[in-house]
């Protein structure tokens, strides 16, 4: 008689795991993260608690409270919309394209990431006040940066930029240019290949990285303080508001302005992140 080869139920060997079981590593995560994110957060809500309700709605609703929240945030949306377009030009050109010095471009995109912001503040200043290297030729048109809220823009877009580029960049490599030519050979032209094809790939990236962008510029401190001038109703950031009241020994006050900043930044990203679950889910659909 022949042997029989005997093969064992697959459902007899459990799967190898690397890391440690589920309920381990879940413990680990759940932990890790309420050291790091919940109980500081808890701390802002608790410590705002101690506020009566009208004491915190004349806190978080002063007039000057108000002009740092529209100027806190205008200028990371319009920051992070400018990111988008400009960072989107950026990833493709160092996707698609080969250049002299095309390694040095990629390493500068990631210059802010690893310039202090106080140093990036600085140098921004230095570039864009009246007598900069910059400024000089702006001021004669009219066009004043430093010290105004079209200073606290520059910044917020300075420090921006690489959230959009990284996040954009590896979709881009992945993508399948096949795609692009079967369009270009069906007869479409440039615009509809960009808006058919390659724009509905990247725009969940592109929603990541002005989620991202605009996360980052909402609590930008360092960067800003020196280009902005600080000026009361005008170019006063809520992250300088809320360190003056911390000075001021003013706690209840500043993380009262904190939870705002807090609901609304959350807000704001739980929408965006809602919003790239529905294109990715609506691109799966079109390719079945």
């Amino acid at each position: 008689m022949g042997a029989v080869a005997i093969t064992p139920s697959p459902s007899r060997h459990k799967a190898v795991r690397v890391i440690p079981g589920f309920r381990l590593a879940l413990g680990f995560t759940l932990t890790y993260l309420a050291l790091i994110v919940l109980f500081p957060l808890s701390a802002v809500f608790l410590k705002t608690f101690t506020l009566t309700w009208d004491a915190f709605w004349t806190a978080v609703t002063n007039e000057r409270v108000v002009a740092s929240y529209k100027l806190t945030f205008g200028a990371s949306l319009l920051g992070a919309l400018i990111n988008v377009i400009f960072g989107g030009i950026v990833a493709w050109v160092l996707v698609r394209y080969r250049f002299p010095g095309k390694k040095i471009i990629d390493a500068l995109v990631d210059l802010p990431f690893a310039l202090p912001t106080a140093v990036a503040g600085i140098a921004l200043t230095a570039l864009y006040s009246a007598n900069g290297w910059i400024g000089r030729y702006l001021e004669p048109l009219g066009i004043k940066v430093a010290f105004t809220p079209l200073g606290v823009l520059v910044a917020l877009t300075f420090i921006g930029l690489p959230f959009v580029v990284r996040t954009v960049q590896p979709v881009l490599e992945e993508a399948e240019r096949e795609l692009e030519e079967a369009a270009a050979s069906l007869g479409a032209n440039r615009l509809q290949t960009f808006t058919k094809v390659i724009f509905p790939t990247i725009l969940p990236a592109l929603l990541t990285g002005f989620a991202l962008a605009f996360a980052r510029a909402t609590g930008e401190y360092g960067s800003v303080i020196f280009i902005a001038g600080n000026m009361p109703m005008v170019s006063e950031i809520t992250p300088l508001f809320i360190i003056t009241k911390l000075e001021q020994y003013d706690y209840t006050g500043a993380t009262a302005i904190a939870v705002v900043m807090l609901l609304v930044s959350f807000v704001l990203l739980l929408t965006i992140n809602l919003l790239q679950a529905w294109t990715r889910k609506r691109g799966r659909a079109e390719k079945v």
